[in-house]
């Protein structure tokens, strides 16, 4: 059947319509990869990706369903015994030349994520480092898979356990960092001896299939790592839950479908890990150094447009320092250019889409026919229909939308409270708990306010937290399991208790 449907690396009747102008064109892939190899769809079809900042079509990908994940998982099932025999040493070797890899083609990498994504260029080379770090690591950590010698509980006995693989790995990952999303699952997976089966996000497939080259090119073996793009995203992840093949499943993205991956992943007992929507609180204090606050606040708050799952979604000011701070963020952010991202002008891109824009702007509806006020912005922007003016937002409760769900977009409410009593109240009254931060000098509070906090992640005089070195993750309806640092080889490895007996004999 592989071959049937193996189509070859001629592509001409897919040719993008933007030139995006690479270094090495052949990154630039339209096919999936399964086994190995580059694949057309086994019914020909495919789907269209567009530039967010322009709408220009930039080319047709793949448009896989649900048999050609089944195929995917054959080869991942097929490819997972001899991956796992691979020492550990060799696996790293590979790793080592993958992250190097891309490192070579950080610059083409960026470049198409920008143009496919919307982000600045400038914001897509740190992304594409940022991810590299995760195979770096990964490819050091894999060495360090330690099992346990266990205390006896009879003298002719001994007891250990070791750490085995979970066996397939399934992956759907989104498109607002659709590098580093990809790299923090599949190289703790591939580093400890799993295969993984890949579903990107249709927005941004350019990317993961780049990736996808790259690994092939640095020595991945054929079946180990493979990508299936699609449209279809009901019927791809109905494969990838449904199959008793896929041992565990990892998603990033939104909580109600998390919700719903995790309920069809019951019926065969998948293990799973799930890093959901958030709902990041960040408190300023009037003992706070405002100056380092309003760096964090427009870092946290307007990277990437206000599109990333650990941004500050409510922003919670003491009263005493409100309407300085409401004064001095006005101005900063009137400062802002947005526009498209490989404009070296543009501070900051488009909106995912035109949807996207249309969902945010009925938050800020929402919040003024409760009474909000508009400080600035407030409407689409005039750049277009992906493009949404930044906007501030005062007089705001708990009883908006902007309060009570993810924004995910360039709009900062500011709330106000008197009491340390009040601002942990506010900041704990959501359903999820990914990241919080707060600004505060004192060292007391900062202990106290911490570990009041009911969140995963807790930047202290700090937003940017996350890092290949850390446990990102998030508790309640923000997830479960954690990626990056040591702890993040753990969702892709099983524990087994080995009892040696007749040890008297």
């Amino acid at each position: 059947m592989m071959n049937q449907l193996y189509h070859g690396a001629h592509q001409d009747h897919r040719v993008a319509t933007m030139d995006f102008q690479l270094n090495d064109p052949s990154l630039l892939k339209y096919q999936g990869f399964i086994d190995g190899r580059w694949l057309d769809a086994a019914d020909t079809q495919t789907f269209a990706v567009s530039n967010p900042a322009n709408g220009q079509h930039l080319g047709d990908v793949a448009n896989m369903g649900a048999a050609q994940t089944g195929i995917a998982i054959e080869a991942a099932q097929a490819a997972q015994t001899a991956w796992q025999a691979e020492s550990a040493q060799a696996r790293s070797a590979i790793l080592e030349r993958w992250h190097q890899l891309v490192i070579d083609n950080q610059a083409d990498l960026a470049r198409i994520m920008t143009i496919e994504q919307g982000k600045p260029l400038c914001e897509s080379m740190g992304e594409i480092a940022y991810g590299a770090a995760f195979i770096k690591w990964f490819s050091e950590e894999g060495k360090r898979v330690y099992g346990s010698t266990l205390p006896a509980a009879q003298s002719d006995r001994r007891a250990i356990a070791i750490k085995q693989p979970v066996g397939v790995v399934a992956a759907i990952t989104p498109w607002n960092f659709p590098h580093a999303m990809i790299t923090r699952k599949v190289a703790p997976a591939l580093a400890v001896g799993c295969t993984v089966v890949l579903k990107p996000a249709a927005e941004t497939p350019f990317s993961a299939l780049a990736l996808a080259e790259l690994a092939r090119r640095a020595g991945v073996p054929a079946g180990v790592f493979n990508v299936v793009p699609g449209i279809d995203a009901a019927a791809i992840g109905g494969e990838l839950t449904r199959n008793p093949r896929v041992r565990k499943l990892t998603f990033t993205g939104s909580t109600p479908v998390g919700k719903l991956l995790m309920q069809q992943c019951a019926a065969t007992v998948k293990r799973t890990s799930m890093e959901l929507g958030g709902n990041a609180p960040l408190i300023i204090f009037d003992d706070a150094d405002l100056n380092m606050a309003m760096a964090g606040v427009l870092l946290s708050k307007f990277r990437n447009s206000g599109q990333t799952c650990i941004c500050s979604n409510r922003i919670i000011v003491q009263d005493g320092i409100y309407d300085e701070f409401v004064t001095r963020l006005a101005a900063a952010v009137a400062e802002f250019r947005f526009g498209d991202g490989l404009d070296a002008a543009s501070t900051h891109g488009p909106l995912i889409s035109a949807q996207a824009a249309a969902g945010i702007h009925a938050k800020v509806e929402d919040a003024v026919a409760r009474g909000a006020n508009v400080v600035s912005g407030g409407r689409i922007s005039d750049l277009g229909s992906h493009f949404y003016e930044p906007t501030i937002l005062t007089n705001v409760d708990h009883t908006m939308a902007v309060f009570r769900e993810e924004i995910f977009g360039p709009v900062a409410p500011i709330f106000k409270f008197s009491t340390e009593e009040q601002a942990i109240a506010m900041a704990n009254d959501t359903e999820f708990g990914l990241a919080a931060y707060f600004y505060s000098e004192s060292i007391a509070r900062s202990w106290r306010v911490a570990e009041a906090l009911e969140y995963g992640m807790v930047g202290v005089n700090e937003t940017a937290i996350s890092s290949e070195v850390i446990p990102f993750g998030g508790i309640k309806e923000s997830g479960q399991g954690r990626e990056g640092s040591k702890f993040g080889l753990d969702d892709y490895l099983e524990i087994k208790y080995i009892c040696m007996g007749g040890l008297n004999r």
